[in-house]
């Protein structure tokens, strides 16, 4: 069969996607030149936000009529949307042949063939009790890729579903994970970026190290900074990145790792939510305006190039006037480079959905506004500071804007546009010397 996927959410469910892929071609499936020429589709499913499932029920609702003119077609929901509505899935969606959960993706091709067999309505989620499913299954995808290393969350944040669809943390082995991206290496990866709901907890929950496991050389013993270690000594491994990080995580190991490991990119992804301790409480993050600032304190003591983008959630339940402005002043005070900012949404079966939401939608996009144009002004500012470095580039290919050009991400995560150059090739690294900025792209050349 011709196969299509569409991804909604978060990285994790970008890898998710990648790894039906590759099991569907594996299974004697083919990738669809188009969603019209595609037999079977399948949708990938967010449930962070209200918005994200009405595009994921819209999406099925649009496909599933098509089955009237082409009977044959196969319509599939994986993902978060899916573990949370299990069989009622199917009473929103008429039509929908199968739904399968979060930590149960590797059925997928399973599920087809049931399919194609005369089964519908099948529906697998996970019982958060169960070994999560990881295929460590590629696609070709070029020189970067995304490595899943620990699945669900426990931290259990008053707003957040995530606990509820992606269940209970589990850690990947670490061999398993080392020999993932050893043989992603060796077939031209150069760069990896290790997933997690909350990544520095890697370790926390379960055993990852056997007792055969080579001690650390560098003296790591917590078991995410041992991880980073070993999969810096990968041959062709040119850069690590992970996300997403808590302030708990960042401990003087963590920070040492980031320092010392030279293929460690000099960022991180570090949600802070809101800038005010009261909100932060009711949010049940387990951290304080204080406790935030210091890790940053900490990550830019020990490198100056250090380069931070946050989650930052406005009109959150009771968020006054005042809570607000302190959550503006926290974004100046820790500088950030980026911030993705969102409109509190409530999701059903969290704490906060049973909280009054009385912040107005249209204070909320107020707030909204408000602090995207501070981050404008702030991301400008720290673009413009590197106006005649030389930042070494991960090249990437043709800007997505401008195909004569070429473009690329830095260590800190920054987009670098640039002319290129005959022998230039993707997955290389390149220096260039900065000589334009703009709020989210800096503009340069190649250095000979």
């Amino acid at each position: 069969m011709l196969y299509i996927l569409h991804t909604y959410g978060c990285q994790m469910n970008v890898r998710d996607s990648e790894a039906v892929c590759a099991m569907l071609d594996a299974s004697g499936h083919r990738l669809a030149p188009s969603e019209n020429e595609a037999d079977l589709i399948v949708v990938n499913s967010c449930s962070v936000r209200g918005k994200a499932e009405d595009k994921a029920l819209g999406k099925l609702g649009l496909l599933c009529a098509t089955k009237r003119e082409r009977p044959g077609r196969v319509i599939g929901l994986m993902g978060c949307m899916a573990q949370r509505l299990g069989s009622g899935i199917f009473d929103k969606v008429p039509g929908l042949d199968f739904s399968v959960g979060t930590r149960r993706c590797g059925a997928i091709p399973r599920l087809v063939a049931r399919v194609l067999a005369g089964e519908t309505n099948i529906c697998e989620i996970s019982d958060p009790a169960d070994t999560p499913d990881v295929p460590d299954a590629h696609t070709e995808a070029g020189f970067s890729a995304f490595i899943t290393i620990l699945l669900g969350c426990n931290r259990r944040c008053a707003y957040c579903i995530v606990p509820d669809v992606r269940g209970p943390e589990f850690s990947r082995p670490a061999r398993e994970v080392v020999a993932e991206i050893a043989a992603l290496a060796r077939h031209g990866v150069r760069e990896v970026t290790l997933l997690g709901q909350s990544v520095m907890n890697y370790g926390r929950t379960n055993e990852v190290w056997d007792a055969s496991a080579p001690a650390s050389p560098g003296g790591f013993t917590e078991p995410f900074a041992r991880l980073l270690e070993a999969v810096a000594a990968v041959p062709g491994i040119l850069r690590i990145r992970f996300t997403s990080g808590h302030p708990s995580g960042c401990t003087d190991q963590l920070v040492r790792a980031m320092r010392d490991l030279p293929q460690v990119c000099h960022h991180l992804h570090l949600p802070v939510q809101s800038g005010s301790d009261r909100i932060l409480s009711l949010m049940r993050r387990g951290y304080t305006r204080a406790d935030y600032l210091g890790a940053v304190g900490r990550l830019r003591d020990a490198m100056p190039d250090f380069a931070l983008t946050t989650d930052v959630i406005v009109g959150f339940p009771g968020e006054t006037e005042a809570d607000f402005e302190e959550t503006r002043s926290l974004m100046g005070a820790a500088a950030f480079d980026n911030a993705f900012i969102f409109k509190y949404s409530p999701r059903p079966g969290t704490p906060a959905a049973d909280w009054d939401d009385d912040v107005s939608e249209e204070e909320k996009m107020r707030r909204n506004q408000v602090l995207l144009a501070d981050q404008d002004v702030r991301g400008l500012a720290a673009n413009q500071a590197l106006v005649g470095s030389v930042q070494q580039v991960l090249v990437e290919g043709p800007s997505l804007r401008n195909a004569a050009r070429w473009s690329g991400r830095s260590p800190g995560n920054k987009i670098v546009v640039f002319d290129p150059r005959p022998e230039l090739t993707a997955g290389t690294l390149a220096d260039v010397r900065i000589s334009r900025a703009a709020p989210q792209t800096l503009y340069g050349d190649l250095v000979p």
